[in-house]
């Protein structure tokens, strides 16, 4: 599932082609994904310019005029710019949906149909009151978010820290892979409860996330399955990975086998000798 990484990969290498040009029009092959996208988002986006293309947590926020269309990946999809104009290659049976420019397509794909394009009128305000934004946490790389932040937010907490981590409603975009990567770096193991974790443990902690997503992305993101970039290359953050899908394997630090349990049923990974 693409995770905050990828999905700043990905703005990353659609913003310099997208932003300043002109949506010609769109195709819309699968109107049926986790929500139906909106019937009248073709005719809404016809001649409109998008201005810019932002992430909040994991949604790509691309700005026109009259409002933003937002694009999640959910946990299969990806979002290629495809240059061979005037003949790009032929949409196939997961392409669906193509936003199409003078010189190239914004093509949209989702074999598991789990992601979503949706919209948000600029008259219904800004777009970072949308129901689906609203509620997230604040964004790893803000310059407030620090380990007192989450020691504040974490009082009386009794559910584990990587449970916290995944919940999004402190720090947004911390998914499954990254939060046993950064609890690694920080040397916390993932069942503790997120209340008994110390103020200097959480600046450790703070810190390590941000390493963690900032490594991350420089390498492409991961690409375990579907993940490609908007170039259709792959990430290879996994190779660098500490204890995540390493169960069994000599820990990279003290050679303790990596530990494998399952937490809200997702897949944990630690070591138990470094992660106290």
């Amino acid at each position: 599932m693409p995770e905050l990484p990828e999905v700043e990969v990905t703005r990353r290498g659609i913003e310099p082609y997208v932003a300043g040009r002109r949506v010609e029009r769109v195709d819309v092959r699968t109107p049926a994904l986790r929500w139906p996208i909106p019937a009248g988002l073709a005719a809404t986006l016809r001649g409109r310019i998008v201005h810019k293309v932002e992430r909040r947590g994991k949604y790509l926020l691309f700005e026109v005029d009259d409002g933003w269309f937002i694009v999640h990946l959910g946990m299969t999809g990806t979002l290629r710019v495809m240059r061979n104009m005037p003949h790009p290659p032929a949409a196939a049976k997961h392409d669906h949906i193509d936003w199409i420019f003078d010189e190239f397509i914004l093509r949209y794909r989702d074999p598991r149909r789990f992601g979503a394009v949706l919209w948000h009128a600029r008259a219904d305000g800004d777009v970072l009151g949308h129901p689906l934004l609203a509620g997230l946490g604040i964004e790893p790389f803000a310059s407030a978010f620090n380990g007192a932040l989450m020691h504040r937010e974490t009082r009386g907490r009794k559910v584990s820290i990587k449970q916290v981590l995944l919940a999004g409603e402190v720090v947004v975009g911390v998914g499954n892979i990254y939060a046993s990567e950064s609890l690694f770096r920080a040397g916390i193991r993932p069942t503790t409860p997120a209340g008994r974790i110390s103020l200097v443990r959480y600046g450790l902690l703070a810190d390590a996330v941000r390493v963690t997503l900032a490594a991350a992305i420089e390498k492409g993101g991961s690409t375990l399955r579907d993940f490609v970039g908007s170039d259709g290359e792959s990430g290879y953050f996994q190779l660098d990975y500490f204890v995540y899908d390493r169960a069994g394997l000599p820990c990279r630090v003290c050679g303790t086998p990596i530990k494998q349990i399952v937490q809200g049923q997702r897949s944990t990974y630690y070591c138990p000798t470094c992660q106290r």
